[in-house]
C-alpha cells in the first residue's frame, strides 16, 4: 500500500499548537487521527490545539483517566481518546469508538493499543524527537487524503 507523507518540524510547543490548529481546518467528518509518540512528545498538545481551534474550548483535559472526551464542534462531534491504560484491544468497543468514527472526527492517542482495529484510512500523526524540538509526520493512506491536507505546506 502506498503511503503519502507531510513532514513538519516543530522547534517549540507553540509550533505544535499552530500545526494542530492548522490540521483541524482541513479535517472532515469521519477522519480518524492516530497520534503516536512516546510520553511527553506532544500528542496531547496537538490534540488540545486541534479541539480548541474547532470548538473554542479553553479547557481541554487529557482523557488519560476517562479514556474518552467528546466535544461539540460546529459541524460534528470530536472524540479524543487516550488508550494508554487499555489492557486489551477489545476494550475499545466499550468506549463507543465505532460509533465515534462514523459520527464525528476522532483523535486517538496510543493507537497501537487498538492493534488490528485501527481503520486503514486513519491519518497517522507520528511525533518524534528532532534536534531541539519535534518532527511531526502526517501519514495518509490515500492520495485523496494527502491532496486535502497538502495546503498545510504552503
Amino acid at each position: 500500500m502506498t503511503e503519502y507523507k507531510l513532514d513538519f518540524i516543530c522547534n517549540k510547543e507553540e509550533d505544535t499548537i499552530l500545526l494542530g490548529e492548522k490540521v483541524s481546518q482541513f479535517c472532515c467528518l469521519g477522519d480518524v487521527f492516530a497520534l503516536s509518540g512516546t510520553l511527553g512528545m506532544g500528542k496531547s498538545v496537538f490534540a488540545r490545539a486541534f479541539i480548541q481551534s474547532l470548538c473554542g474550548k479553553t479547557e481541554v483535559p487529557s482523557p488519560t483517566f476517562t479514556l474518552v472526551q467528546m466535544y461539540d464542534a460546529p459541524d460534528y462531534p470530536i472524540y479524543h481518546f487516550d488508550l494508554y491504560r487499555l489492557k486489551s484491544a477489545e476494550e475499545i468497543f466499550e468506549l463507543g469508538i465505532e460509533e465515534a468514527m462514523y459520527e464525528g472526527v476522532c483523535l486517538i492517542e496510543w493507537p497501537d493499543k487498538m492493534a488490528g482495529y485501527l481503520p486503514r484510512k486513519a491519518i497517522g500523526v507520528n511525533i518524534t524527537p528532532f534536534e531541539q524540538g519535534r518532527k511531526i509526520e502526517l501519514i495518509f493512506s490515500s492520495e485523496k487524503q494527502y491532496q486535502r491536507f497538502l495546503p498545510l505546506k504552503d
